[in-house]
């Protein structure tokens, strides 16, 4: 008797969840078990989206739409490569789909990045969301801030940052985060990238949004606005990055509003330096850069120094390695052919094994960019299935996995424990008159998705 085909998807955001739509979209009878280290579903949902996303954020319902299904089931608080091996997991399912994200930071690698007042973008990311692998409190004493990319990670903190206490209050921050952004100082924020408008990696939307809050004055220098052949070209490739320098330009133009926080967004502004004093960060050095005419830039030789107290590093994301996975740890990607894990140090792919997002590609692109990641990894998993290339597990019984996890005595979570949780959440918030209030701690979340286990 034929029996469906067993899929472990480890990580359950938004390219994990796709990946599993897709497979139970197919034609092919499928039992999916989606992996999360979390006690939470939604990855980037829920711990990398500014608060002050709802749009954003209600991406979640049509996640909802997915979980829902009965050919998944949701296994939270597990670890693959800690609470389970990638070989034992092998055990149970015919492939198995990484799709872990990325949390980490990316080093500036300019001098000073280790000064006291030097953060990656993630750790204030993890730590206004309320992941509670982050820090519970943060030092928001600075009154000028920098922050090095331009994204939309950049204009995230950058926001973050210029908003007051209570213009976040309404929002699903918990109350240590309140706390801390209550008493934030900052009434220079200061972005800077190193090339020009039409380079830039903001979306229209977000970057619109900056101007948005009463307390906010976007600042853009009109001799920031800058063109060569190769930005001209982009422009008319791209409707969305036109609009973007429509609306910097828009910003470089128009009279000053008097809020009283002052965002800045620099232009061809390289950064060589981070300056410190006795530890702690006292400003930031620059080079100004010009474009080269291909859409590059070159430097020019000369140098400003700003003062600045704080410096957020929003270069980009990183992945970490999964034990029991290749990893290359230059380009923090697992190797790959575009879906199958790939075997370095043979050069071919490792049966029943696949990645998808930004574990596979980095962390670039939208959300929804990772929809066609997934495809293309599904369709490479089922034409191995079709194929009769994948390897058959020894225990393929649903229970099966469900009776290891007992046995192991991990506390795992379900999707009736987020419904739980999520409810927990929502009873914090209604007395405020707010959606939610997120549950930060690690082992609270656990007790309120699996109120019967005694951890």
């Amino acid at each position: 008797m034929s029996r469906p085909l067993r899929v472990a998807v480890v990580g359950a955001g938004p390219a994990g969840i796709y990946a599993s739509d897709l497979l139970m979209k197919s034609d092919t009878d499928v039992q999916i078990d989606l992996f999360e280290r979390m006690p939470a579903p939604f990855g980037l949902i829920r711990y990398g989206v500014a608060p002050d996303h709802p749009r954003i954020k209600g991406i979640v319902k049509s996640l909802h739409n997915v979980m829902d299904k009965e050919q998944l089931r949701f296994l939270g608080n597990i670890e693959v490569g800690k609470d389970i091996t990638v070989e034992e997991l092998r055990e149970f399912y015919d492939a198995i789909v990484f799709s872990t994200g990325a949390t980490g930071d990316q080093d500036l690698r300019v001098p000073g990045s280790d000064l006291e007042g030097s953060w990656g973008a993630g750790e204030f990311v993890g730590f206004y969301d309320g992941n509670p692998n982050f820090e519970r409190n943060w030092d928001l004493s600075a009154e000028k801030v920098a922050v090095v990319g331009v994204g939309n990670v950049a204009l995230d903190v950058a926001r973050i940052l210029a908003k007051t206490g209570d213009e976040l209050l309404v929002t699903e921050i918990p109350d240590n985060v309140y706390e801390s952004l209550a008493k934030n100082q900052a009434k220079e924020v200061h972005v800077f990238g190193r090339r020009g408008p039409a380079q830039a990696k903001f979306t229209p939307l977000e970057l619109k949004e900056l101007d948005h809050s009463d307390t906010i004055e976007v600042i853009v220098n009109p001799e920031d606005i800058d063109y060569d052949a190769a930005s001209e070209q982009a422009r008319r490739d791209s409707k969305s990055q036109d609009l973007v320098c429509q609306t910097l330009e828009s910003y470089a133009m128009r009279d000053p509003k008097g809020a009283p926080h002052k965002l800045f967004i620099h232009f061809f502004e390289s950064p060589v330096e981070i300056l410190g004093e006795d530890g702690k960060v006292v400003g930031l050095k620059t080079e100004r850069t010009q474009l080269d005419g291909n859409g590059g830039v070159t430097g020019t030789g000369e140098f400003k120094t700003w003062d600045m107290q704080s410096v957020y590093r929003a270069v980009g994301y990183r992945s970490d390695a999964i034990e029991g996975v290749p990893f290359d740890d230059e380009r923090a990607v697992v190797p790959n052919d575009g879906g199958h894990i790939i075997d370095p140090e043979v050069g071919s792919p490792i049966t029943g094994l696949y990645a998808t997002g930004w574990i596979k590609r980095g962390p670039i692109g939208l959300i929804g960019n990772t929809k066609s990641d997934a495809k293309e990894t599904t369709e490479m998993l089922l034409a191995d299935h079709a194929a009769g290339s994948l390897p058959a597990p020894a225990k393929p019984e649903l229970e099966s996995i469900i009776e290891f996890l007992d046995e192991r005595k991990v506390a795992f979570t379900t999707w009736d424990g987020w419904h739980l949780l999520d409810a927990a959440e929502r009873a914090l918030g209604e007395p405020e008159g707010r959606e939610r209030k997120k549950i930060v701690e690690w082992n609270d979340m656990v007790r309120h998705a699996r109120p019967e286990y005694d951890i």
